[in-house]
């Protein structure tokens, strides 16, 4: 699966606990990542500064669902499920 363009869930939705440029103590879950551009779109893609976890996540139908709204969704549970 590639990434829905302008869909950015995966900047929102989980926590980050490494460190992002602007956001030295990374940043918690459902807090919108201040490297995603208004048109959601990641603004340091590609870029030595961008965190590996970012890096190291794959879309898929199991986490992105069909739509932006069911990432937001899915995500946020996977993110509540892994930190109980």
């Amino acid at each position: 699966m590639k990434c829905r363009i302008g869909c950015g869930a995966c900047c929102i939705a989980p926590s980050i606990t490494t460190p992002i440029p602007g956001m030295p103590n990374g940043k918690p879950a459902g807090t919108r990542c201040i490297q995603l551009s208004p048109d959601n779109h990641c603004l340091i893609f590609g870029t030595p500064e961008r965190p590996a976890v970012c890096g190291q996540f794959s879309a898929s139908p199991d986490v992105c669902g069909n739509t932006r709204e069911e990432a937001i969704f899915l995500i946020t549970e996977l993110e509540i499920n892994t930190n109980q």
